[in-house]
């Protein structure tokens, strides 16, 4: 008889070069799962060739477990196997079945080697991106984001009653101070360009953030890393400082939530790149450091930036601090 399949030849090779083996042996020696390569053993034994495929066994075991009792090695676990790499199609016309085994398996065989889940990865990487030459295209980031509902950046809708105009609604005091419109619950602190403001980080750390600097535009120093602004498009990059006061560490990256607020209160994200001249915020603060970075921004031309926010988490709350930039 000759043997034309590919997978066949490979595990009768092997066979032949071992002699003799288990079967699970065998599978481990050619990588493929050992119901597989005892399938084909059978198979391949019923065809006339001069292979045999036996079965060794403990009497006394199977014997206690056709009464009942439970056998010895019931609680041992089951065997591990290599994953087995993909293997050719079957035959259109598979050869006769071996014959049919009694009672269940013990389980499905465990892969050695095989990943647990996804690997969570948080936060932005913490250096910047060495840039040789410039790039054909334009920088590698996010595809425009369509337009946000503005956020609750924007003053409170104004009062029907008159009354309430003058005096304020019930129970704040917006008639104590007429130059400053009532903060939207839950936007945290408020300041301008150049202030520091304290707030808290996730797990309780004690920070303090500072606006040092708001490069609007900085154009030439996108170009200067090698990247390439779409016409209508300028970049900006705004400089901040954090510093851990308390003794909780803040292990994320001080910027990932720091975003510009346009006039209309869209909310614009940063972009992934960083640039040479103007380092990035690395992962993590420790308590009683205080750490500086940049961060680059890509918008449309026409967009007017009037303030800064930072938050510790997606959505602004009273953690949230807020700088104005307009004069």
């Amino acid at each position: 008889m000759a043997v034309t399949d590919p997978v066949d030849t490979r595990l009768l090779a092997a066979l032949a070069e071992l002699g003799k083996a288990a079967v699970h042996e065998l599978a481990a020696k050619v990588g493929m799962d050992p119901r597989e390569v005892a399938y084909r053993l059978v198979a391949l034994s019923g065809s006339g060739l001069p292979l045999l495929v036996g079965v060794e066994s403990d009497p006394q075991g199977l014997r206690a477990a056709i009464a009942g009792a439970p056998p010895s090695w019931a609680n041992r676990p089951p065997p591990q196997y290599p994953a087995a790499p993909p293997s050719q199609p079957m035959p259109q016309q598979p050869p006769p079945m071996p014959p049919p085994v009694q009672g269940t398996p013990s389980g499905p065989y465990n892969v050695q080697g095989a990943p647990s889940g996804p690997y969570n990865v948080q936060g932005s990487p913490s250096g910047p991106y060495n840039v040789q030459g410039t790039p054909s295209g334009r920088y590698p980031g996010p595809p425009p984001r369509p337009p946000q509902p503005p956020r609750p950046f924007t003053p409170p809708a104004p009062p029907l009653d008159p009354a309430v105009s003058t005096w304020g609604l019930p129970q704040t005091a917006s008639w104590a101070r007429g130059d400053e419109p009532v903060k939207p619950a839950g936007t945290g602190k408020r300041g301008r360009s150049g202030e520091v403001m304290e707030t808290q980080g996730l797990e309780g750390e004690q920070l303090s953030v500072q606006l040092l600097e708001v490069q609007d535009p900085a154009d030439y120093l996108f170009s200067a890393a090698g990247y390439r602004l779409e016409d209508g498009e300028r970049a900006v990059v705004v400089h901040t400082e954090i510093t851990n006061r308390g003794s909780i560490p803040f292990a994320s990256l001080p910027d990932n939530y720091l975003e510009l607020l346009a006039a209309d209160g869209t909310a614009i994200g940063k972009a992934p790149v960083s640039l040479t001249s103007r380092p990035p915020h690395k992962i993590g603060v420790k308590p009683g450091e205080t750490l500086g970075g940049h961060t680059v921004y890509v918008l449309p031309d026409a967009t007017r930036v009037v303030a800064v926010r930072w938050s510790p988490r997606p959505e602004p709350d009273e953690r949230t601090l807020t700088w104005t930039i307009e004069d």
